[in-house]
């Protein structure tokens, strides 16, 4: 096999692994009332199944960029794809509440391993030239994969059992480890001076679960609560205490320079705002076409079929318009089309047509798509390639994060908006114009993403960071 067909190869390998993750992080949701009666559980246990995983997901994710530079990329994407599918296939054996969560925290664990790991391959393993295509493609996959999980979700639920949504990631995940032990070639950090920082690894760790504790059960009980504020708290000192710490390491776990750099700070707050935005369209548009319009499950995930298309159609083409003129544009005009996304979902109400519902999934596609490639390939073209896990890890942080915030932030201006129980004749009403006033927050906050990426993000990725060493010498070849 050719360097040149190999790498292509080495994609479609950690493409698997990528998109059983992005998939898991949606796909069990349309099964939690399904699950809940089989398995007799309360509704604040139902809640854990989906924040068990995002969790530790969320908190563990820089730190598995930073192990993979560390030890090997491919070693920790391996590690992760096996632990994942193990996690899955316990899951799905699961004949109570607390194990199934339990394994759904592990789940998360490595989903944190693997997620950096495959953006630090594709960084190490495409030239420059090519690595906007790559990473197009890698988003293209990524939120295809988010965005169909309902429609699978409600498939495998209404059709086969709900355990099947994690018995099928066994397989594929073996087929994923055999197709990376033969097809992707071991790479680290090359520096001749190493050490593991473990202090900024857990006070990183632990300042990234307290707020994305916090910002998941903030609607639940209260932004003012003493649990929230104390979690808050909790987060800034950790993240206080990590920063303080990497300014004065010698060999820090994450170079804040790095922030110092327009590009670099411009597209992590960029991919944030994307995230907030695609979060909260992907979960309150999912309650309102089931709830106010009466649409299933599978039919929701059917409706919302249109983006999913788009995205995938748009991302590729974003990454080829990336290596040829830079991200800022392709980021810019993705982020203003996900604003107007939002502005013509604002437009719905209690008793819209699906044809008025189209013109946003559509234009909220090409947004995506036109966003998410461009905005990884402008971070990673802001670090060396040898800290390639870090800056995957960080941009994943972000968005993460993001995506924590976009749920909890729409939840409670709904929430703000809605008075009475979800019984009530007024409650359809209470609910849209609440979602009108979350999405319209959301669309100003998609614009302000615009102004970043116009005037942080570079026309070109280039400069002596972006470059990197020709295919064959950025890896180590595996034994013969």
């Amino acid at each position: 096999m050719t360097s040149e067909n190999r790498k292509w190869w080495t994609l479609g390998a950690v493409a698997v692994g990528l998109f059983m993750v992005m998939l898991d992080g949606t796909v069990v949701n349309v099964a939690l009332p399904t699950i809940s009666r089989d398995l007799h559980m309360s509704m604040s246990s139902l809640e854990w199944i989906v924040n068990g995983y995002t969790l530790s997901f969320a908190m563990l994710i820089l730190t598995g960029g930073k192990l993979a530079d560390f030890f090997g990329r491919r070693l920790f994407y391996l590690a992760g794809l096996t632990i994942f599918s193990l996690a899955s296939l316990a899951c799905g054996l699961a004949g109570a509440g607390g194990v199934l969560i339990a394994a759904r925290v592990v789940q998360g664990a490595g989903a944190a391993l693997l997620m950096p790991a495959t953006l630090s391959i594709i960084t190490a393993t495409f030239p420059h030239e090519e690595r906007g295509t790559a990473i197009g493609i890698w988003a293209g996959v990524s939120a295809i994969a988010l965005a169909i999980g309902p429609l699978v979700g409600g498939l495998v639920t209404e059709h086969l059992h709900w355990s099947w949504i994690f018995f099928i990631n066994v397989p594929i995940g073996a087929a994923g480890v055999f197709a990376t032990l033969a097809c992707v070639d071991e790479s680290k950090d090359t520096a001749s001076e190493q050490r593991l920082d473990l202090a900024g690894l857990a006070l990183a760790a632990v300042g990234v679960f307290a707020l994305t504790y916090a910002l998941i059960d903030s609607n639940k009980y209260g932004w003012g609560s003493p649990r929230i504020v104390g979690l808050f708290v909790v987060s800034g000192v950790a993240l206080a205490g990590f920063v303080a710490l990497e300014l004065h390491e010698r060999l820090p776990m994450l170079k804040l320079s790095l922030f110092r750099s327009r590009v670099f700070s411009g597209a992590n707050t960029v991919a944030l705002l994307v995230s907030l935005a695609l979060f909260g369209i992907i979960f309150y548009l999912s309650l309102y076409l089931q709830n106010i319009l009466g649409y299933s499950a599978v039919k929701t995930g059917v409706a919302e079929l249109p983006e999913t298309v788009l995205i995938g159609l748009t991302a590729p083409i974003a990454g080829k318009l990336t290596d040829r003129f830079g991200p800022r544009m392709p980021v810019a005009g993705g982020t203003a089309l996900l604003a107007l996304s939002l502005y013509l979902f604002s437009r719905l109400g209690v008793h819209s047509h699906y044809a008025q519902i189209v013109p946003g999934l559509l234009v909220g596609g090409m947004g995506v798509g036109l966003t998410m490639g461009p905005t990884t390939v402008a971070v990673l073209s802001a670090v060396p390639v040898d800290d390639a896990g870090v800056g995957s890890g960080v941009i994943s942080t972000f968005r993460q994060t993001g995506g924590a915030l976009g749920v909890a932030l729409f939840g409670a201006i709904v929430a703000a908006a809605v008075s009475v129980p979800i019984f009530d004749p007024h409650y359809p009403q209470q609910f849209v114009n609440g979602l009108h006033d979350a999405l319209l927050v959301g669309a100003g906050l998609s614009l302000v993403g615009t102004v970043v990426a116009l005037l942080t993000i570079g026309s070109k990725v280039a400069g002596r960071r972006s470059q990197v060493v020709d295919f064959p010498s950025t890896v180590s070849r595996r034994a013969a």
